[in-house]
Formats: C-alpha cells, structure tokens, sequence
C-alpha cells in the first residue's frame, strides 16, 4: 500500500481526495498548510506528495524546495494556476509532474501511478537504453542499430545522457542548456530545438511522431523508455 501525502488547503477537495485515495486503497496522511506538509514528511516519509500551490502560510514553490531538500519521493503538483512560467517554476524547483485544476480524478490517479513506478525503478542512469531500434550503450558511448553504429556529435551525447539519466521524467529545457551550455546560455532554447531535431532523425523510427525524445511544448523534454 503506497503512502501519499496530500497538501491541500480546500477543505472540500481535501475531503473528495481522501475519499478517493481510500477507495483505490492508498494510506493518505493530509496537511492544509506548507508547515504541516513540512512537519509530516519529516515525520512520516511519504511515497508520493500532491502538493497544491495556493497555501495560506508558505508559497507553493517553497514547499517543494524544501521538500525536495529531504525527499527524493515524486511531488506532483495539483494548481489552479494555469501559466507556463508557474508550471517552469515548480519544475525547476523539483516537482516531477504538474496538474492543472480543475482536473480529472481518473488522470491523477493514472500520473500518480507512473510517478510511483518511475520511483520503484529509479536505481541510476541506465548502462543501457533503447530508443526505437536502436541500443544505446551509455557506459561505452556507442549507438547500435539495425544498420550498424549510428555516430552522434559531441553534444548530442551530452543532451542524450542528461535525458536518459531520468528516464520518463520531464527535463525543463532550461535546466539542459545549463547542464550542457552553461547558466549563461540557459535563454538559448532554438539551440535545443535544433539538437533534439538532430537525434530524433538519428535514432526514432518516425522522426515527425517521436515516441521517446517528447517535447513538453514551451516546457522541455523527456525521455520515455
């Protein structure tokens, strides 16, 4: 049974969110401000966090921050605030999904569900990855398909690698361009564009229908085993 913590400040969403969490058999501990979301993770180390970011005491981005900074657990952030800036933020600050209200029940459940697996897999950067038909061998920097070794540049190596060190979480384009560029360059988004563009072409079976490189539009990437 997963333990999930859920930090809502409506009462009446609070309620029909237990309700629904004990229907589907998952423990709930709930929390209506940042401290005691803050408090109870301390105490009770949840498995997931649904974090909305509308809280009386702390602002929503400073939860996850501190959240983050003690657990390694999936936060999916449940929000009414709909801006693409208020989705970067809590991305960049450590959530893993991001749920805009109002929303469908079925469709937390079923993002809550792929956190969960995402976590209970998580064991490192994987030796090895498949994309389309071709097997990537991180650990020794080769790319084999059904025509042989597959040659990509320097960069395309660097951006592949962070994308493939989290596999199926989002990546916010911001945060690649830091890690493979540097800070200066983390406006440069036509850079990555340009590069995803590139190892699409090389490695997915249907470059204009990409199955495992995905762009979240205005977002970032992922990549989905």
């Amino acid at each position: 049974m997963s333990h999930i913590l859920v930090v809502e400040d409506e009462p009446g969403l609070l309620r029909a969110l237990r309700i629904n969490f004990h229907a589907r058999r998952y423990s709930v501990l709930t929390a209506s401000t940042g401290q005691q979301a803050l408090d109870s993770a301390g105490q009770d180390t949840p498995d997931a966090v649904l974090l909305d970011l509308g809280l009386p005491d702390f602002d929503g981005i400073d939860v996850i921050r501190g959240l983050r900074s003690a657990l390694t657990v999936p936060i999916i952030v449940l929000s009414g605030r709909s801006g693409l800036q208020e989705k970067i933020r809590a991305l960049d600050a450590g959530a893993d999904d991001y749920l805009t209200k109002p929303f469908e029940v079925d469709e937390l459940f079923a993002r809550l569900r792929a956190a969960l697996r995402r976590a209970a897999t998580d064991t490192g950067p994987p030796e090895t990855a498949r994309i389309g038909h071709h097997t990537v061998d991180v650990t020794a920097g080769t790319v084999t398909g059904p025509d042989g070794v597959v040659r990509l540049t320097p960069t395309e190596w660097q951006i592949l690698k962070v994308l493939l060190a989290v596999p199926g979480h989002l990546v916010p384009g911001r945060e690649i361009l830091r890690q493979v560029w540097g800070p200066e360059q983390q406006h440069r988004t036509n850079y990555l564009r340009v590069y995803i563009a590139g190892l699409r072409r090389k490695l997915e079976p249907d470059p204009s229908r990409p199955r495992h490189l995905i762009t979240e539009p205005g977002i970032g990437y992922r990549y989905q085993p």
